[in-house]
């Protein structure tokens, strides 16, 4: 058994400061039957150490914003150089062409771009242009999928909303909530349905292309391609939060996987190799209704923060075709070596993946072959998060750190050895014969 001894006393402590303990709900533990959260101390390549000095191999990268894992020595070069000549300037710097510049001759449907903070005010601006450009009001979400905390998408999200299920966030106005419309992942039905029924007044359809905040749920075949025939019929803009996906599934984000071209993108995380960086951008004739150029409005003191952006570029420039092959062979491996660590244990489990996202799913009494994960009905119809919680602690107790929630994404990185994924298997076989033990 692990020491816990320090992570206790600092939750005691934090809780007296800060709400709950902790500064994002995800993190409290509460999801996985956890009294306190672990307080991490360091990380380093695919490791994670506690507070306590326990080490982990780590599967949460930072909630995938760590593709290299941990202080990668370029990206920290790169951030030690940039905090000698200042830590902010809230005027603008060269690198930040640097950095946009990168992205664009990845993801070519981002004609013009503007770098903010988080993916929460990327989500955000991105649908106030929207709003600007085709004159209307409602946008179109998708039950499970999260974009971030600003008032019109706590409607039906996934991730901490549905880990501590959650359907909506009190403090929304029903006036708000009022123009957030609701349709199902992987069912264009659906979305054509609310076309319909409010037409002429959607502005944009909003969508994970791979959803990653209800665990990994891929478009099925015609689905992205539908939502885009669909937007360009009804003159809706199709927006892709790709904060999650972007660089991560492929270079050039999903949008380039799945050969779907939005009108705007959402990008976070990866960009930013763990410091706090997003973007929103798109085609030049919706982002020049931006201020200074337009009249939407949007400013940030941080918006490309020096520092931000140099971890960025040595991030992206990281990235070769070399670290996207072993990305994509050790996530198979991982993947598929949980899979099969199941067999006769009693324990039913379904994998999905793309890329270096996996997705890990408790079903009871059901055959896992015989279906698939479509959408967030089946995940509250088919899943068990108290499953999750157990093959979570056993996880942890063998130095496996993975997400605390049952409805979030295992992140695999480039720090992560042939050596880790072989103990981490091992690891889930053992989880997996407890569980089916009942213990």
């Amino acid at each position: 058994m692990r020491k816990e001894n320090r992570s206790k006393k600092l939750f005691s402590r934090a809780q007296k400061y800060l709400v709950g303990g902790v500064n994002s709900p995800v993190r409290s533990f509460k999801g996985v039957g956890k009294e306190f959260p672990l307080f991490i101390s360091k990380a380093k390549g695919s490791k994670i150490y506690d507070a306590d000095g326990n080490q982990y191999i780590d599967y949460v990268c930072s909630w995938g914003a760590s593709i290299l894992g941990s202080a990668h020595p370029s990206v920290v070069k790169a951030v030690r150089e940039a905090a000698t000549k200042g830590l902010s300037y809230g005027a603008a710097t060269d690198l930040e062409s640097d950095l946009a510049e990168r992205i664009q001759k990845s993801i070519p449907s981002i004609e013009l771009m503007r770098l903010v903070s988080s993916g929460t005010e990327a989500t955000m601006s991105a649908t106030r242009v929207a709003r600007a450009f085709t004159k209307k009001n409602k946008i179109v979400k998708f039950d499970g999928c999260y974009h971030g905390h600003s008032d019109g998408f706590l409607v039906r999200g996934g991730s901490g909303l549905a880990t501590f299920s959650i359907a909506d966030s009190a403090g929304v106005p029903s006036s708000i909530a009022a123009d957030t419309l609701v349709a199902r992942f992987n069912d264009l039905d659906s979305v054509s349905n609310l076309m319909e029924q409010n037409r002429s007044q959607v502005a944009c359809v909003i969508v994970e292309p791979v959803a990653g905040n209800m665990g990994v749920v891929p478009p099925e075949e015609g689905f992205l391609e539908g939502l885009r025939r669909l937007c360009a019929e009804n003159e809706i803009l199709l927006i892709f939060d790709e904060v999650i996906t972007g660089f991560r599934v492929a270079r050039g984000g999903a949008q380039s996987l799945y050969n779907i071209g939005p009108d705007l993108t959402c990008l976070g995380k990866v960009i930013g190799g763990g410091m706090n960086i997003a973007s929103y951008g798109g085609r030049k004739e919706i982002m020049e209704l931006v201020s200074p150029l337009g009249p939407v409005y949007q400013a940030g003191t941080l918006s490309g923060n020096p520092i931000a952006v140099a971890a960025g570029i040595a991030t992206l420039d990281a990235l070769t075709k070399s670290a996207y092959s072993k990305l994509e062979s050790n996530s198979k491996k991982l993947g598929s070596g949980i899979a099969k660590s199941t067999d006769r244990t009693g324990v039913n489990v379904k994998i999905q993946r793309v890329g270096s996202m996996i997705g890990l799913f408790f079903c009871p009494n059901q055959d896992p072959k015989e279906f698939a994960i479509r959408n967030y009905d089946d995940i509250m119809k088919r899943c068990s998060k108290e499953d999750y919680a157990k093959f979570f602690n056993n996880m942890s107790d063998a130095g496996i750190y993975l997400p605390p929630s049952a409805f979030e994404t295992i992140f695999v990185s480039t720090a992560h050895s042939n050596e880790d994924i072989s103990k981490t298997i091992d690891a889930s076989r053992l989880a997996f014969e407890q569980m089916g033990k009942g213990n």
